[in-house]
């Protein structure tokens, strides 16, 4: 299921997460566990995304979803970058360099320029302002700058696969969104004082990411599955690479990723498509198009699978917000390798149902871990992506009762198959419920837009207009072989966050972790 840079542990722990899967209510208890006995839901038709899409003759994507019900224009820009791009020495420059974007573009610098008094400023600032004004054919207009107080709803992330900017205005402003955009990506001052600002910025979002066990596990566990690339899946980089960054490293990834031919411009609400078209072209147009695709000359690396199953027992101090008392918890987590948008796709749309299944509060997987009190939450999700995207099971348990939720989760696992172990009318209702929440999202386009990004970098934009489609068509032999080919029996990483001090009293082993005896 497609989570953005959120994976499950922090879905757990109340952070706010994008997923299509994550956000509905109970449905009514199945009291029957066989198929063959339970009615079928009557599958619905899958609903069409009313996406209305333009590529310019540089290689920029235009989408468009209108939706004028409420006078509000989402605009966004999305660029095929992130940590899947980064080899070790760039690892968190993507997310360093989306701090940067929205300091002041050499467009401000112009506008000042313009109107200083020639005779009055001091000799340096009239040194740049001769090579700024320079680029006046390039920029153009700067009189829109003056609507900077009408785009003050704006903000950007950074993920494995997709790096997003977008700002959220009035309707009338459209043109000055897509223009403080443009100028931002194109005419960057990346301004060293700001830039050694943003370095200490950067590094303490770092340091709150590992105080959060979610975070840490999750950090831990991408280590583990992708040993011989990690950094390709750690969008926040580390304290060294953040700390050593410069300038010309921004601009090499300017130059690599930042061309309209690697980019999506993403346009929701109270707009005409053919409005958008036309301003796209107008302020967009002349963004000039790389002549080698980036991934062409920069491919993605190749994560080889695990070898092996490990298990890990981690004793970190656990700042737990839900435990009153620290040491508590224990968080237990096992992980595999998925499956990759484009090598397979269907196994992304099982991967999707499956999940939501099981994670119901009414199901077999819920009432044998939760209902029985050996954890007090258990997750399982997918995470879609196109460099493999990871499979997790995350569960909170007690040191008391963390070997024998184990052992249970592993019970579990290997009946996933078995004809029984879940109702037709279950495998129907998660579809329809994973429909439905979309359709929720939708109500807010300012946010749905960053799910639009997502899908259009991750899985293209043909994956995402025939996501429901394919998502009604997914079968009980496609889940069975999704959950053969990727999770039983498959080598798998096993991890257990605990306090100093719980270790001994959890009687943990590593061989409990990996589900041997």
């Amino acid at each position: 299921m497609k989570k953005f840079y959120l994976s499950l542990f922090l879905i757990l722990a109340s952070l706010p997460a994008a997923s299509l899967a994550q956000k509905a209510a109970p449905r009514p208890k199945v009291t029957s566990a066989v198929p063959a006995a339970t009615p079928a839901a009557k599958p619905a038709p899958a609903y069409e995304i009313p996406l209305v899409t333009k590529t310019l003759a540089n290689g920029l994507e235009v989408i468009v979803l209108p939706d004028s019900s409420v006078p509000l224009v989402t605009v966004e820009l999305d660029v095929r970058n992130g940590s899947f791009t980064e080899p070790p020495e760039l690892n968190g420059l993507s997310h360093l360099f989306e701090h940067m974007f929205f300091k002041s573009s050499m467009a401000v610098r112009l506008l000042q320029c313009e109107n200083a008094p020639p005779r009055s400023v001091v000799t340096s600032f009239n040194s740049i302002c001769s090579e700024t004004l320079k680029l006046k054919p390039s920029i153009g207009d700067t009189s829109y700058l003056k609507d900077a107080n009408q785009l003050t709803f704006y903000n950007g992330t950074t993920r494995e696969e997709v790096v997003n900017y977008f700002y959220t205005v009035t309707s009338p402003y459209l043109a000055s969104a897509i223009k403080n955009i443009n100028d931002s990506v194109r005419f960057p001052t990346f301004d060293e004082t700001e830039f050694e600002n943003e370095k200490r910025v950067v590094i303490g979002e770092l340091d709150r990411h590992e105080a959060n066990p979610y975070q840490y596990l999750d950090l831990t566990l991408k280590d583990k599955l992708f040993y011989k690339y990690p950094t390709r899946k750690k969008p926040g980089g580390t304290r060294e690479t953040v700390a050593a960054a410069t300038t010309a490293q921004m601009r090499l990834i300017q130059s690599r990723y930042y061309v309209p031919n690697n980019a999506a411009l993403v346009v929701t609400g109270d707009v005409k498509p053919d409005e958008v078209f036309k301003l796209a072209e107008q302020i967009m147009g002349g963004w000039e198009k790389r002549k080698v695709d980036p991934f062409k000359e920069f491919p993605m690396v190749e994560h080889p699978p695990l070898p092996k199953s490990e298990g890990v027992i981690i004793e970190k101090t656990i700042q737990d917000d839900s435990s009153p008392e620290q040491g508590q918890n224990i968080f237990l987590e096992i992980g595999w390798q998925g499956p990759s948008i484009g090598k397979d796709d269907t196994a992304t749309y099982a991967a999707d149902v499956f999940s939501y299944i099981i994670t119901q509060p009414d199901s077999r997987f819920q009432r044998k871990l939760v209902d029985s009190g050996l954890v007090s939450s258990a997750g399982f999700g997918y995470y879609t992506q196109r460099n493999i995207g990871p499979i997790s099971l995350l569960l909170v348990s007690t040191p008391a009762k963390a070997k024998a939720a184990m052992k249970a989760a592993y019970d579990e696992i290997a009946q996933f198959t078995r004809p029984d172990y879940f109702t037709d009318e279950e495998l129907e209702s998660a579809k329809t419920i994973l429909e439905s929440n979309d359709l929720f999202e939708r109500e807010k386009l300012s946010e749905y837009s960053h799910t639009i990004g997502f899908w259009w970098s991750s899985t293209g934009i043909d994956y995402f207009r025939g996501y429901h489609k394919n998502l009604r068509a997914v079968s009980r032999e496609q889940i069975n072989a999704y959950l053969k080919t990727y999770v039983l029996g498959k080598p798998h990483v096993g991890l257990a966050l605990v306090a100093p001090g719980a270790k001994q009293a959890a009687n943990l082993t590593e061989q409990d972790l990996i589900g041997e005896k």
